[in-house]
């Protein structure tokens, strides 16, 4: 496809060179990309938690040297972080018992979903530092996503809105009681 040369430069509306792309503009995000979000260390969501009753740090299983909580901004219900209890920023920070325990609750945690919300899938993974997308990059935490056929779609894109369909507060109540009780 050839790019049609202005008459004058007034009609010339839109700048750049046509082409097959969609362009979805967020300008929204600068603030993040050029601040972040991250609270300073000493306040930090994943210390603090452990402090609290489990409803209120949402959280759903408590280990020896780390727990499950819910994701207080989840992209689907059920979105589970595994913590380490230390504060470390990075993987190759943990304990050989950190690493085998993070990854039992990481599969156990994948198993109490797929049984109560029946999920075909799921996104797991650990965003190591700020420019890998970590939002609390100073404490280490692995994703654990449920995700279901035709889940995808565009509207938190497009409508900078998520449908979440059940209350934090339910999906954590229901987790923790499908949670193995293993001691």
């Amino acid at each position: 496809m050839q790019t049609p040369e202005p008459e004058t430069t007034s009609n010339w509306q839109l700048p750049g060179v046509p082409d097959a792309f969609q362009r979805l503009w967020t300008p929204h995000r600068l603030v993040y990309i050029q601040t972040g979000q991250q609270p300073p260390d000493h306040e930090c969501p994943f210390c603090i938690a452990p402090d609290l009753a489990d409803e209120a740090g949402l959280i759903v299983h408590r280990g020896a040297t780390g727990f499950v909580l819910l994701n207080l901004y989840p992209y689907n219900s059920g979105h589970l972080l595994v913590c380490p209890y230390r504060h470390i920023p990075n993987y190759v920070d943990a304990t050989a018992e950190e690493v085998a325990e993070l990854g039992s609750m990481t599969q156990i945690g994948m198993r109490v979903l797929r049984e109560i919300s029946g999920a075909h899938g799921f996104n797991i993974g650990m965003n190591q530092g700020e420019v890998a997308g970590a939002g609390i990059a100073g404490h280490l935490h692995q994703h654990i996503v449920p995700r279901w056929r035709n889940d995808a779609n565009f509207f938190p894109i497009i409508a900078e809105t998520k449908a979440l369909p059940r209350l934090l507060g339910e999906v954590r109540e229901q987790i923790s009681a499908a949670w193995p009780k293993i001691s």
